[in-house]
Parts: C-alpha cells; structure tokens; sequence
C-alpha cells in the first residue's frame, strides 16, 4: 500500500504562527527529496521514527543537503541557518515517518551543547564530523535502579595523571550499539546530604574505546534501539571533561529543553494520525479536535525555537509541550482504535495496520522518555508558585 504525502501536507502547509521567508520553499524541498528517496529506496513510514529506524545511509543524505547542524555556525559545518526552518525540516521528516534516528541526538541536543560549552578543539573535532552525517552520538544519563530519579546515579568519574577514569552502568541508551561517542553524566564527587544535585559533570567517550561494553537491550517488539553501557575504568582525557566539573545537573537541564519541545514530542504518531485520515475518508469530529491540538503544540513548540534562538531558558514551555504532546500521541492512538479499529499487525503489508501496532507497542514510552509527565508538572508548578 502506497502512503500519498497530501493530507500531511495540507495539515502542514498552514503554520499557526507567521511564516519565515523561504519556509515554504523549504518545506516543498523537503517533500521532493523525501517522495524521491521513497521511489528510488522504498522506506516505509514509521511511528517514533527518530527512535526506532536508524539508517546511516539516510542521514549521510540529509547532511549533504544540508540538513543535519543546519543552524550552526559555518565554521563548524553547519549553514548558519534560523531555528524555524530546522523546524520545518524536522516536521516534514517526523510527518513521512523517515529513518532519521541515527543522527538525531547528536543534531538535537549535542551539536548545541559542544557549541554552549565545547572547546574549540571539541568543536573543531565533532561538530564537521556530525553534519556531514559521519558521526553519531548516545546520551547517557539513565542508570539501572535509579528510575526516573536522575539525580540518583551511580557511575562515577576519578581524577588521574593526564584524565579521568569513568565506572558504571548507562541504560536505555538508545542506539549506542551504532553511535561514536556518548556524552555520560557522572558523578565527580560525592554528593553532600540535601545537595544531590550537586557534584556531577559530563563526558564526551568514546564507545570504541577499552573497557566500554555495549549491550543490546531487546524490546517486546523485537526491535534492538536500546543498550546497556558498562564503562569498566574507561580512561577520558582531561579534554573530554564537557563545560566546567561540578556542573553537570545545570548543564544537562539546559540541554533537556531542546529534548524535550521538539516537534517529535507530539508528532511520533503523526504517520498513524494521517494513515487514520485517510482511512476514514470524511471528516469526523474527532480527527478535527486532533489537528486542531497539533496546530496548538506546532505553535508552542515554535515559540520555545524561537526562545532558543534568542539564548533564553525556556524550560516550563518545554515541559509543557513534552507533558500535553505525550498525551496527545496517546489521544491519537485511542482515537485510532476507535474510528478504525483492526486488529494491530506490526508485520502487516497495510501500512495503517502496521502503524497502529507500532504506535500501540510505543506508547507505554510517550510518558517516560525525556522525564515522566509528573516529573514536568512539578517544574510547571515550581515556575508559578515562584511568581
């Protein structure tokens, strides 16, 4: 079954906020290339997308048209380009479902962390190398028995002549097993009773370097995008300390509003949302409630780029927009059982079939990844009781 791109387009092409010169053009460039790699290489649209379907190959694409770093600075291999039209970029490849996952954290939150703290020498090395596609990056913050309690790991990291040597567990790391580097949040002293948040720095490592074990975490899917990463006195240079010792919690809830506001907060069902569009052929009350919520997130998500553009802090806009889009993604999925219920299929040849299977089997994951929906209201709440 062959996906037409139309109904997305046309819920795409009218943003809810003023557009930016060259956006439309952009955003039918976009299309062309993605209807062109679908005819020549046959990718089928995914849910979760940026999680689930790695293709190298697919990135190594996107970088030669400039796509990947797209806002940096042209020194270091980006296209100077504004925050929006990443965003329009970002949209039209969460909306067709394409395999974007190999590169994304490291276009997505890393490539802005090097160029707020990295050395140049650190800039010099990574960022060229990431948006020509050539290198990817894992984020390690979780740890095995620590939850959803960040502030609870355990790795730790000890100064020795010329470095740093780094032990423990990094899990629910996604596509560590394909990616270069990790950027690792550890603890480099102790934490004080009542100051847990204090005492932690990040690592750029090298995951092909000795004593560094990937092992492959299997989902109920089948599908392998998780790891476990056991770092067995891995030996860091003095030069892979990133920002300053000690300020690794300030530094990681910095980075967690580019995690958190993006467009894939509330558009990783966005393939099933238009597949059920197509399904049902007319209008139906509930799909419009549906795209009128997208155009509301698109919209604040926009807002919290343009914050980023302007270096400011947005953190309770990208808490919001992280706590309603997962509850938006799992809105789609319920209305999709509803309107055109099917038994789920993950290796189903019917593309809606296949979709809703994926959405359904992700789902649990909306409300977890990038801090569990509680954990985001206490930060909107802190913001107004401080008011």
């Amino acid at each position: 079954m062959t996906m037409s791109t139309r109904p997305v387009g046309e819920t795409l092409d009218h943003p809810s906020s003023s557009k930016g010169p060259g956006e439309s053009e952009l955003r039918a460039d976009v299309r062309a290339f993605l209807a062109h790699r679908r005819d020549r290489h046959g990718f089928r649209p995914h849910c979760d997308s940026w999680m689930t379907s790695p293709s190298p190959e697919f990135s190594r694409a996107l970088a030669e048209r400039g796509w990947i770093g797209m806002t940096w600075p042209e020194e270091y291999g980006g296209r100077g380009r504004p925050e929006r039209e990443r965003l329009v970029v970002i949209e039209e490849l969460l909306a067709a479902g394409a395999p974007v996952a190999a590169h994304w954290f490291a276009d997505r939150q890393v490539g802005p962390a090097l160029l707020k703290l990295g050395t140049p020498a650190q800039r010099r090395l990574h960022l060229p190398a990431i948006a020509r596609g050539e290198r990817f990056f894992a984020i390690g913050m979780s740890e095995p028995d620590t939850g959803s309690d960040l502030a609870s790991i355990r790795t730790r990291a000890r100064r020795v002549t010329g470095g740093w040597t780094l032990r423990g567990t990094k899990i629910w790391t996604s596509h560590a097993h394909l990616a270069h580097y990790m950027i690792a949040l550890v603890r480099t002293s102790p934490p004080d009773s009542g100051r847990r948040h204090e005492g932690m720095s990040q690592f750029i490592v090298d995951l092909s370097a000795p004593g560094v074990t990937v092992r492959p975490i299997v989902t109920l899917d089948g599908a392998h995008h998780f790891n476990e990463v056991v770092l067995d006195d891995v030996a860091i240079p003095d030069d892979g300390l990133l920002g300053r010792e000690g300020e690794g919690w300030a530094q990681v809830m910095a980075e967690l509003a580019y995690e958190r506001s993006g467009p894939e907060r509330f558009m990783s069902t966005a393939p099933l949302l238009f597949a059920l569009a197509r399904r049902v052929g007319v209008p139906h009350p509930a799909l419009g409630e549906l795209l009128a919520e997208l155009r509301t997130l698109r919209r604040l998500s926009r807002e919290v780029a343009d914050s980023l553009e302007r270096g400011e802090p947005p953190s309770v806009r990208a808490a919001l927009v992280k706590d309603l889009g997962s509850r938006f993604e799992g809105r789609v999925v319920s209305t999709a059982r509803a309107l055109a219920p099917v038994e789920p299929d993950a290796g189903s040849e019917d593309d809606y079939t296949r979709l809703l299977a994926e959405a359904v089997l992700h789902a649990p994951d909306a409300t977890l990844r990038g801090g569990t929906n509680e954990i985001l209201r206490g930060i909107v709440g802190r913001e107004l009781v401080s008011r």
